[in-house]
């Protein structure tokens, strides 16, 4: 099943798109491009500390719980996301493909050396222990592939689906957006959990017109041994 930003913004976390306050005149596209952190690197960074600062203070909500229970009780269950905050780990989900990278953890912008989490208070850039290179999020920028291992992974388990769930997902970005297409034509029942219709509803067998914190939990207690 495939997950993306509907499913956070349930947590009260905002889109992409929707940072506010000082933040709200900065594009998203320049902040997280390869391009925008040369150009200004403290800018780029404070606006991840900012949003960091959400993740950490969000919590996993009735839609990120409900999935680590169906991993615990299905079979052959893969998780694939396109969020970044790692509340499907911190809701108990172990093994998790994520397509966009994560915000938590950070590499080198200038060797690539890998550094882990730091701590989201301080707005100051953070030098690298290894050549001095300024640190950045380990997130899958504008212009920038996504990892090959991750999307190998992620579309075998859409090919080999039976059942494939697409949860709070626009479907407009790619190549994520293609995995459920991908699993509908190789015949997987194809459920879609979305507000708002997407491009891929038309394919659905199913589709809920309601937050995934709602349908979730209901499948859960429909599953066997419930």
């Amino acid at each position: 099943m495939l997950t993306g930003a509907g499913i956070s913004a349930e947590s009260g976390l905002p889109t992409f798109r929707g940072a506010d306050g000082i933040w709200k005149s900065l594009r998203p596209e320049e902040m997280a491009s390869v391009d925008g952190f040369s150009r200004d690197p403290a800018t780029c960074w404070a606006w991840y500390q900012h949003r960091r600062r959400a993740y950490h203070a969000a919590e996993p909500n009735a839609g990120h719980l409900a999935l680590a229970e169906i991993a615990r009780r299905v079979a052959d269950f893969t998780l694939i996301t396109q969020n970044v905050d790692r509340l499907h780990q911190r809701a108990g989900n172990s093994a998790v493909i994520e397509l966009h990278g994560n915000a938590i953890e950070n590499h080198c912008f200038r060797c690539g050396e890998p550094a882990g989490a730091v701590s989201a208070e301080s707005d100051d850039l953070v030098p690298c222990s290894h050549c001095g290179g300024w640190l950045r999020p380990s997130v899958v920028w504008f212009g920038e592939m996504l990892p090959v291992d991750a999307l190998e992974k992620a579309a075998q388990a859409a090919r080999s689906a039976t059942v494939f769930l697409s949860i709070g997902t626009s479907a407009q970005v790619y190549p994520a957006a293609q995995l459920p297409v991908l699993a509908h034509h190789r015949g997987a029942t194809l459920i879609e959990i979305n507000p708002e219709p997407t491009s891929i509803t038309h394919l659905a067998r199913h589709h809920f017109r309601a937050p995934s914190g709602t349908v979730l939990p209901q499948i859960v207690a429909a599953l066997p041994g419930a």
